[in-house]
């Protein structure tokens, strides 16, 4: 099983876009994958799951979801239920339940997914005092033998949660776009990686700098691509261009291996997960 955390802490660079993309493809690939978000936006549980996702003020949050995952660490209340299936069954989750109890299957073959759930920040400050930072990781450790590929979309920040999920992974994504202030955004998410792999986990990676967005007729962005590959930066040779098809694929709900296979930005994706995959 490999691990794989999608982060930046600056917002808007495509991170939800790229995990559910990759994941997509694993799974389409054959690889038994899930995909787990913690970032309280769930962009990437809406991509997924649809409109079963979609939280607003008049609407609870799916569940289980990873915000039931934290409360039952922390022995929170754990009596929340939700309908289980198409009876009306009530499906509760008890305390001491593995991380797997979570688990949400989609509509795609081979790719579950754990929502997020809006309100899942409440719960930092407790779970920091409590010292539970390793018990994502722990939790993932147990479902080796039923994932081969498991992607964790991250919130826009440096938190708790992040660093959870650094603690967890392998690997590390880093999406970019080509502006000036991603660039100078980018030596501090590094700082905080290496920071991770020195405390808490030496086996973390950085896999390589995902490129977004990425016109390669214009100047400024060849010129920021290259200013990160002469400072010695892992930037991966498969870069994403820019397409209308992504909006498409958020407003269907539907991963772009399945809405338009050999549509250029689709296979820009699978060219990617591919570089990242030889490497393993």
């Amino acid at each position: 099983m490999l691990t794989r955390v999608v982060f930046n802490q600056k917002g808007g660079v495509g991170k939800s876009s790229i995990t559910i993309n990759l994941a997509a493809i694993s799974a389409q690939q054959g690889l038994r994958t899930l995909v787990i978000d913690l970032d309280p936006q769930a962009n990437s549980s809406q991509y997924l799951l649809g409109e079963d996702a979609t939280y607003s003020a008049d609407k609870a949050a799916l569940e289980p979801n990873i915000e039931n995952f934290f409360e039952d660490i922390l022995g929170a209340t754990q009596q929340k239920s939700l309908i289980g299936n198409a009876l009306g069954s009530i499906l509760k989750v008890p305390r001491g339940k593995g991380l797997d109890s979570y688990v949400h299957r989609t509509s795609f073959a081979n790719l579950d997914v754990i929502p997020a759930s809006p309100s899942l920040g409440t719960l930092e400050h407790a779970l920091e005092s409590k010292h539970k930072i390793y018990k994502l990781r722990d939790s993932i450790q147990s479902l080796s033998a039923r994932y081969d590929r498991i992607f964790i979309d991250t919130p826009p920040a440096f938190n708790f949660f992040t660093l959870s999920a650094l603690i967890a992974a392998d690997r590390v994504l880093i999406p970019f776009d080509c502006d000036v202030f991603s660039k100078r955004a980018l030596q501090t998410l590094i700082e905080n990686v290496i920071e991770t792999q020195d405390d808490h986990n030496d086996r973390l990676e950085i896999e390589g700098i995902v490129v977004n967005q990425y016109q390669s007729q214009a100047k400024l962005p060849r010129e920021v691509v290259q200013q990160l590959k002469d400072d010695g930066l892992p930037v991966l040779e498969s870069m994403l261009p820019p397409s209308v098809l992504m909006k498409e694929s958020h407003q269907k709900n539907l991963p772009l291996i399945h809405l338009a296979s050999e549509h250029k930005l689709t296979l820009a994706y699978v060219t990617l997960f591919n570089e990242i995959e030889s490497k393993q």
